[in-house]
């Protein structure tokens, strides 16, 4: 089977270009189920790549032909605050794309789409779709939207005037399926396109994201890609099982719950320490770690 491209490498190199966008529209066509076609990519203070960036994490703003905002993000390594760094970039888009002085029925739909490569939260699913919407406290009925503010803003619901959410939680979904969005997981966990592959997008991703049409160069820094990812998350699972391991131990001795967390913590601590020591930025650190930056200037 041929070797084709991690999605997130792609994102940040070969599907920027307007020639490629196939790709990305069918990802959002399959997961929004319905038609999605992309005008352009576009700047955004929530999507400038800085140093410690490179590799753990890409973010892409798209603009479909009606107008709406895609927000995506893909993040290789656990962040217990992510939810909050969703929450964060959707709410950086509403003020950024709003001018002063236009009223409030100007706010752009954005949609939040977000592929992680880590057990986020505790779920079973692999796709999460969230939104708004406002439940009576006593009737327990949903607020609806007037009559004329459907008419006003083309709307059913007033969920669908609010950013919508989707998670992707890809790690460890390796199951083939005729499902399109499931083939689209699989894709992004495992980086292979069977030959039945029929989702949108992944046709068009067959072609474009073989390892075989990199240049050279293009190669050599594509390899270095995929060494830091797994350098990163060698590390923090090494971390985790030996802070859980030393945890066990001294939970024994002192209390369980209070050595787990005390073994984690002296590991993560051995960690930094390590990264410091290589001359890994300190952003790198804090944001592999969860040290504080002021933490880490200690060690």
């Amino acid at each position: 089977m041929a070797s084709y491209i991690r999605f997130d490498w792609a994102m940040k190199r070969l599907l920027r270009d307007k020639a490629n966008f196939a790709v990305i529209e069918g990802l959002l066509t399959t997961l929004l189920d319905e038609k999605i076609k992309i005008r352009r990519l576009l700047e955004s203070e929530s999507n400038q790549e800085e140093e410690y960036d490179k590799y753990n994490r890409v973010d892409i703003l798209a603009e479909d032909s009606k107008g709406q905002l895609m927000l995506f993000e893909i993040q290789n390594n656990n962040e217990y605050a992510y939810f909050q760094r969703m929450l964060f970039g959707v709410s950086k888009l509403v003020t950024e794309y709003i001018h002063r002085g236009q009223g409030y029925e100007n706010i752009r739909k954005i949609y939040s789409i977000n592929i992680v490569y880590f057990a986020l939260g505790a779920g079973k699913d692999t796709v999460y779709h969230g939104t708004t919407e406002f439940r009576g406290i006593h009737d327990h009925d949903i607020l609806q939207l007037s009559p004329f503010q459907r008419e006003r803003f083309q709307a059913d619901t007033v969920s669908q005037l609010y950013p919508e959410y989707y998670i992707l939680r890809v790690n460890d979904f390796d199951k083939w399926s005729k499902v399109p969005l499931n083939q689209w997981i699989y894709f992004l966990n495992t980086g292979e396109i069977p030959d039945d592959a029929d989702a949108p997008g992944l046709v068009e991703a067959r072609e474009l994201l073989s390892v075989d049409s990199l240049s050279k160069e293009e190669k050599r820094a594509y390899y270095r890609h995929l060494d830091n990812v797994v350098i990163l998350r060698d590390n923090i699972t090494t971390e985790r099982a030996e802070g859980r391991a030393e945890g066990r131990a001294e939970g024994r001795a002192e209390g369980r719950a209070e050595g787990r967390a005390e073994g984690e913590h002296l590991k993560t601590v051995e960690l930094a320490r390590g990264f410091k020591k290589a001359g890994t930025p300190v952003e790198v650190i804090a944001q592999v770690t969860g040290l504080s930056v002021e933490e880490i200037a200690t060690l």
